[in-house]
């Protein structure tokens, strides 16, 4: 027991003492000695589990509560005080509040009801007596203050598991934008690999290069993602590694350009992170659902309000691309926009190929 936990139980002790005392020395000047030590008797047996329920709540308030319950039935038999005395009621409200702030919910639920049941006996054998509306209140009381730090712990936990569960959803995010753009471009440079294999032979070693550099990243990068789980950021992610992209994609046997016409320097960190991820995206999905597209064209532009990133490709309309189903990349891109107030629009272009459009506002930073 803390030394905290000691000075409450000491001031406990005291102010049971005195209640104690108080009743006794009441009952027995109005009643006289033998109801005095009965209520004496109840008080000090009830006091006394409510100063040890440390060593186990549920049972010293299922014997507290059984202890008063069964000096309010014997009153029907015998002459003695119908109520639960001052001292009793407050040693049960400390029982009752102890077991509704710890216990689990149906045993909590159970220690107070039967507290209430105790209450209602009191009320049903001396219906006039003041004494059985204080037990009500002090009752009340105690339900009261065991749920508040209850409820505010069950809220705490609610709000640490969105949060979790929002992490774990950043990482699934994170680890789709990072590694599919990597695996992406293996996979297409695996397969460029065969051909050149098949027709110039000693280009091969140079092919093999491109596949392994190309893993490297990918290790590299899912390496940054996991790095979240230590509340890592991923680092390098932002405007200045654009380039990076472009030429990765150009890798792969297609032309792209970067037209920026903004001042990259003074965007929010968000804002550059959120600019690469876009970019990234788009690329990705060019090279997996657009494998007949042959220039892809990435421009930024600013306002000084906020940043305009649009990614076109020249592919050929397909059925399958143009009614395919939003990816979890574009459904993660929409979220992170719309959470910095952007937004977020991709489709097909008038004629032939693909446009993803975003607006990041930049807090009018220029």
């Amino acid at each position: 027991m803390h030394v905290l936990e000691r000075l409450q139980a000491a001031g406990l002790g005291v102010v049971f003492a005195a209640a104690v005392a108080f009743q006794a020395y009441q009952v027995a000047g109005s009643w006289g000695a033998g109801h005095g030590l009965f209520g004496a008797a109840v008080a000090v047996v009830v006091c006394v589990l409510a100063l040890v329920r440390q060593a186990g709540v549920l049972w010293t308030a299922v014997a507290g509560l059984t202890v008063a319950a069964l000096a309010v039935l014997a009153t029907r038999f015998v002459p003695l005080p119908a109520e639960p005395s001052p001292a009793t009621s407050l040693a049960l409200a400390v029982l009752v509040g102890a077991a509704v702030r710890t216990l689990p919910v149906r045993a909590a639920a159970a220690v107070a009801t039967a507290g209430l049941a105790v209450v209602a006996g009191g009320f049903l054998a001396d219906p006039g007596s003041a004494v059985p509306t204080l037990s009500a209140l002090a009752w009340l009381a105690a339900v009261l203050l065991g749920l508040a730090p209850r409820l505010l712990a069950a809220r705490r936990h609610a709000a640490a598991e969105r949060v979790r569960r929002a992490e774990r959803l950043e990482l699934a995010r994170e680890l789709h934008d990072v590694v599919a753009h990597h695996i992406t471009s293996i996979v297409l440079q695996a397969q460029a690999a065969q051909l050149v294999t098949a027709k110039h032979p000693d280009k091969t070693p140079g092919s093999l290069a491109g596949i392994e550099s190309a893993g490297a990243a990918a290790l590299a990068a899912t390496r940054r993602v996991v790095g979240l789980l230590r509340d890592a950021a991923p680092a390098g992610e932002g405007h200045e590694r654009l380039g990076e992209l472009i030429e990765g994609f150009e890798a792969q046997g297609r032309r792209a350009y970067l037209r920026m016409d903004a001042e990259p320097s003074a965007w929010p960190p968000e804002v550059s992170s959120t600019v690469y991820r876009i970019v990234r995206e788009a690329l990705t999905n060019v090279a997996r659902h657009a494998p007949q597209a042959r220039e892809v064209t990435v421009g930024i532009t600013e306002d000084g309000t906020a940043v305009t990133v649009a990614v076109e490709d020249d592919a050929p309309q397909t059925p399958a691309r143009r009614y395919r189903r939003a990816g979890y990349g574009l459904i993660g891109m929409r979220e992170r926009l719309e959470a910095l107030g952007g937004t977020l629009a991709a489709g097909p272009r008038p004629g032939s190929g693909w446009s993803v459009q975003a607006v990041i506002p930049t807090g009018g930073r220029r």
